[in-house]
């Protein structure tokens, strides 16, 4: 799901998208930090080596590549601070293994913390709810979620940035339809393994930090 350096220059368009990701990513980050329970930054730190880990097996696609990414997971339970997390874990990818690049290192963060943030939004109370059906389905739609709206979101930068990159941007939506389904199914493991032996770790930074009991919804 990285977009490689100097693909987006190819037009002014594609110039304005790479700002536009570097000053949305920036704003993303900086909440990030403000709400952050700096208790819990080796919690951060913990889903930033799994991101980092997770994403390190790549599929070339053109100009970008397809791979694990776990972002449903590290929304739901770092909430804004997956900003900072994968931030940091894409700029050591980068500078580490050279997947991504600079220019496009704000982009990136963007597409891939952004749906962890909305994931955070719409499931991690379910996640969090008393019957474990619910807090399964739950972990399912936040994994296949935050992949689909990765996919979308920079398929969209390149569809906006040039014509050129059409047919990759819609190779990118389909093939990450099968990676949606089995991080559905890792996400949906991982909340359920939480659940039993850390349930605290739910209770995202995004929040003030309280102890985690079980809802009722």
């Amino acid at each position: 799901m990285h977009i490689e350096e100097a693909v987006l220059t190819i037009s002014p368009s594609g110039m304005m998208i790479l700002a536009g990701g570097w000053g949305l990513s920036a704003i993303g980050v900086g909440l990030g930090l403000r709400r952050m329970d700096y208790e819990r930054i080796p919690q951060v730190a913990m889903l930033t080596s799994a991101f980092f880990v997770a994403s390190l097996i790549h599929v070339p696609l053109g100009v970008t590549s397809v791979h694990l990414v776990l972002n449903g997971l590290v929304g739901l339970v770092l909430g804004w601070a997956a900003f900072p997390a994968i931030l940091v874990a894409l700029a050591l990818q980068m500078l580490l293994f050279g997947f991504g690049g600079l220019t496009t290192l704000g982009i990136n963060t963007l597409g891939m913390a952004l749906p962890a943030v909305v994931v955070y939004g719409l499931f991690n109370r379910g996640a969090r709810a008393a019957h474990e059906v619910v807090a399964f389905g739950s972990g399912m739609a936040a994994g296949a979620l935050g992949i689909a709206l990765g996919a979308a979101l920079l398929a969209g930068a390149m569809l906006a940035a040039g014509d050129a990159l059409d047919r990759v941007a819609q190779l990118v939506l389909v093939a990450h339809l099968p990676v949606a389904v089995i991080e559905a199914f890792v996400t949906a493991g991982a909340v359920m393994f939480l659940r039993r032996v850390r349930p605290e770790a739910l209770v995202a930074p995004l929040a003030a930090p309280v102890g985690l009991e079980v809802s009722d919804g």
